[in-house]
């Protein structure tokens, strides 16, 4: 079973239909016995870094989240809570991925947010199995995780190159949205759910 963490931040019905198309069986929970006990995780995430943080915090699911060992993934913003910190509010993340989350700078040739799809570079590890370089998923965003020893996929938008996709030990998230980035993204969600 999956557990998709409620915690009012997340692009829920989205991933609810992704993981009813692929068969998989869920419970969208804040219950942290729930969660605990699931073979893997999901933490989705739109809107504000901040708001999304204090409402984790506030439900106890921050002390949770960092003691799982089953895999995680987070989505969007659920993988920028997993960062050390963000621009945004300012808030302090989990800490789980050695990346601090800034915004785009305004530019004219890159508008922010960074809205529709766009190509991956350099995707590495079983999360991206039988994935090419090169393959295009749907991302919206203002704000990014910065390059670091845990980037497991890159992308550009305008000059700045981030990173797409994140791993640590049992931890992985991605900036883009795999529920909304048609087959690749299926393909992307069925290797987490076979890790």
């Amino acid at each position: 079973m999956i557990a998709i963490i409620d915690y009012e931040a997340g692009n829920i019905c989205s991933v609810e239909n992704a993981l009813q198309r692929l068969g998989a069986s869920y419970e969208l929970t804040s219950s942290p016995e729930v969660i605990r006990q699931a073979d893997k995780v999901i933490l989705p995430g739109v809107g504000n870094a901040l708001k999304a943080m204090e409402s984790l915090r506030a439900s106890g699911l921050a002390d949770v989240i960092p003691t799982l060992r089953q895999p995680v993934l987070g989505i969007c913003v659920g993988l920028q809570l997993m960062c050390r910190s963000s621009e945004e509010g300012p808030t302090e993340g989990l800490g789980l991925f050695d990346a601090r989350v800034r915004r785009f700078p305004d530019s004219p040739e890159a508008k922010v947010p960074h809205m529709g799809w766009n190509s991956i570079g350099n995707p590495d590890g079983k999360l991206f199995r039988d994935i090419p370089g090169g393959s295009y998923f749907y991302f919206v965003h203002s704000y990014f995780a910065d390059l670091c020893p845990d980037t497991v996929a890159t992308c550009r938008h305008g000059e700045k190159l981030f990173s797409a996709a994140l791993r640590w030990e049992n931890f992985y998230g991605t900036q883009f949205h795999p529920e909304k980035s048609g087959e690749i993204g299926a393909r992307l969600l069925k290797n987490f759910l076979a890790l």
